[in-house]
């Protein structure tokens, strides 16, 4: 596995991470016996309660599924502290085509270790984007293609490590 295909996390993500699943675990017991009292209402074909349960038994076993194999694969690091160079967790302004004009500014993150406050857009290392941008250093340009087939130039203006 390379870089942009780990799953990064800092210590407070990957405990934050760990309560859901903990919570969830925990509450394994609780839907299940959810499960048994709709159950014995009678007809489990027009039984809309029985049926809600068991979605939500599959929806959490899917979450914990998802969450033991993000926690079990992660590497758990500290965010970059080093500027001018675009790392996974900088924060980094671009501009496209030549136009300087046409600026954005994103984080480079998996969505596990996003802002979450809906004010800074995130990128995952492995998109088109965010894989062109990867080791990038401040004035360099890159090319990627998006997936109409096109090539797009990308310049980068600045990267600093994300501080939430």
């Amino acid at each position: 596995m390379t870089d942009t295909q780990v799953t990064w996390l800092t210590q407070e993500s990957h405990d934050r991470l760990k309560i859901e699943l903990d919570s969830l675990i925990a509450n394994r017991p609780v839907i299940a016996a959810e499960i048994n009292e709709r159950r014995e209402e009678g007809d489990l074909k027009e039984n809309g309660g029985y049926h809600a349960a068991r979605e939500e038994q599959g929806q959490q076993e899917a979450r914990i599924r998802q969450l033991q194999e993000l926690l079990n694969t992660a590497k758990v690091g500290e965010a970059p502290t080093q500027s001018g160079v675009a790392l996974l967790g900088s924060v980094v302004k671009v501009y496209f085509d030549g136009d300087e004009s046409d600026t954005e500014t994103f984080l480079i993150a998996t969505r596990e270790d996003s802002s979450g406050d809906g004010k800074l857009e995130t990128y995952s290392p492995s998109s088109p984007l965010g894989s062109a941008l990867i080791d990038a250093k401040v004035g360099e340009t890159r090319e990627y293609t998006v997936p109409s087939g096109a090539v797009v130039k990308v310049t980068l203006v600045s990267a600093e490590p994300y501080h939430s």
